[in-house]
């Protein structure tokens, strides 16, 4: 129950630092892209700030010997850049340039009753469920050519 609790607790403050900073509101979003016009540098603040705490919160957490409510640390193992990495990095940078909204701001978007936030992330959840299903489909065609 207590990581359950502590689940919801991280995920409303972060809802709330995106909400406070204005990253809920595709327009403040994209306005940073938009060099030549309207640029809004407070993107970069906010993900300069961001970057900062996560740098600090890694070297003091990882000098524990396990987490406060696991066994082990979950941390990333794979360090090949590949064509998955970068195709879902362009898609995931293209839909962000496009709509305003990433993952991490249509959620609380979403909270506060946004329709373009609903519709972001209903698409958002189609494409994680046909990726999977194309991995799936890639992965059995490779698994029948070694066979």
């Amino acid at each position: 129950m207590a990581r359950i609790a502590l689940a919801l607790l991280a995920g409303l403050v972060f809802g709330a630092g995106i909400a406070v900073s204005g990253m809920i509101n595709p327009a403040k979003v994209l306005n940073f892209f938009d060099l030549a016009g309207s640029w809004d540098p407070s993107l970069a603040f906010v993900m300069g700030g961001a970057l900062i705490v996560t740098a600090i919160g890694y070297r003091v957490v990882l000098q524990r010997p396990k987490p406060l409510l696991d066994e082990t640390f979950h941390l990333p193992t794979a360090r090949r850049i590949d064509l998955p990495l970068v195709s879902g990095a362009a898609v995931f940078g293209i839909g962000w340039g496009i709509t305003g909204f990433c993952p991490g701001g249509a959620v609380p978007a979403l909270g506060l009753g946004q329709p373009r936030a609903l519709i972001f992330v209903t698409s958002m959840l189609a494409g994680i469920a046909l990726a999977r299903f194309l991995r799936g489909g890639l992965a059995g065609r490779a698994r029948s050519r070694t066979a």
